[in-house]
């Protein structure tokens, strides 16, 4: 991993340690920096913990780094590398190809909204070096063809969650809060919430958003909410650790990204049983039925955007119906010991292909 800053991949990647069998895998966490408010969640489920300090791939000690990791996973015996983000596979899938290690794995959890092209090629030089790549979404996966990755490589698995953490909620009979859960960067499109949030006021001047997350355009969305004069039902609540109390709290749910691959947040609110409006863009088609788990609305419209939440808002029993589709949908398709149930086959499936475990040793690690 990169390091262990509060987000979506970090989730899935730590929850994915945490959960394997440990005694049929010895995990060694390798990590650009082992920092972040997760850093110690993700230690405590490793056997060992390296730090490869790499700050820029333009730097010459990097090399030194990429030969350090090669020789760091030769004196482990190392049978499988899973990279976890662009930086991650750029870095530790030619360092795994360097090593010999039997079974290369990289991740794709986006579609490049903010990735350059010169991120692109690299990360596509990186996939070479893989034997699989492992989407999170179909529309992750299609991104991976897009960029002539070839299909054979590709993999979808999809992202899980705790159902557990989120209990049943009774729906509102006055749905009037509103909760976005999504880090502050420009892909995420909480601008449009705002100026949704302008015209939603007009009519339900009772409404209030609450922006769950932290990123650098928060003092611009402060600065937007006052020019349109909303700042008094808008609060930008920061990072929080306990998501689930925020979703409990909240009435709708609501994700105006302009793309998405296959967001947690989506996720979590479906757990949560929140009526859910959200941009019909990437993995959020996936998981959202419109108009039976959920409302897909085009991303960047305002006016479509705030005619999904006044619908919500003007009509309770509808709220509680998508709600509730959405919960049951949560608890049947999703999980993480479906997720990681996954990723243990392919390991281990992928690991007999190559010759590196014996067939019999599946049936003796099961007994």
């Amino acid at each position: 991993m990169t390091r262990f800053e509060p987000g979506g991949t970090e989730r899935q990647m730590i929850e994915l340690i945490r959960r394997l069998d440990p005694d049929r895998w010895a995990i060694h966490l390798a990590c650009f920096e082992a920092s972040g408010a997760w850093a110690q969640r993700a230690m405590d489920a490793a056997v060992s913990t390296a730090e490869f300090p790499v700050r820029s791939f333009k730097r010459a000690d990097t090399l030194r780094h990429l030969w350090a990791f090669a020789e760091w996973c030769r004196e482990h015996g190392i049978a499988v590398v899973h990279t976890s983000d662009l930086y991650s596979n750029t870095f530790g899938l030619p360092g795994a190809r360097i090593a010999g290690v039997p079974l290369r794995i990289g991740n794709r959890r986006e579609v490049n909204p903010d990735k350059s092209l010169a991120q692109l090629v690299l990360q596509r030089a990186a996939y070479a070096c893989a034997d699989l790549v492992v989407a999170n979404s179909r529309a992750a996966a299609d991104q991976l063809l897009k960029e002539r990755v070839p299909e054979r490589k590709i993999r979808v698995v999809p992202n899980g969650l705790d159902i557990g953490l989120f209990q049943p909620r009774l729906a509102s009979p006055r749905p009037r809060k509103v909760v976005v859960v999504a880090n502050l960067r420009p892909e995420k499109g909480h601008e449009v919430l705002i100026d949704a949030a302008a015209k939603v006021l007009r009519q339900f001047p009772d409404a209030r958003f609450e922006f769950v997350g932290g990123g650098p355009q928060l003092e611009t969305l402060r600065a937007r909410c006052a020019a349109l004069h909303v700042q008094h039902a808008v609060e930008f609540a920061g990072h929080q650790e306990n998501v689930a109390a925020r979703l409990a709290a909240a009435d709708i749910f609501t994700l105006p990204s302009r793309s998405e691959a296959f967001p947690n947040a989506v996720l979590e609110a479906m757990a949560a049983g929140l009526p859910i409006v959200a941009s019909a863009v990437g993995g959020i088609c996936e998981l959202l039925d419109d108009d039976r788990t959920g409302l897909l609305v085009p991303a960047g419209d305002v006016d479509a955007l705030a005619a999904g939440l006044q619908a919500l808002m003007s009509d309770p029993e509808r709220a509680a119906r998508l709600g509730a589709a959405a919960r049951i949908a949560a608890e049947t398709r999703y999980s993480f010991d479906r997720m990681v149930t996954a990723f243990d086959a392919l390991y281990r499936d992928e690991l007999v292909k190559r010759g590196a475990l014996a067939g019999e040793q599946l049936e003796l690690a099961a007994s």
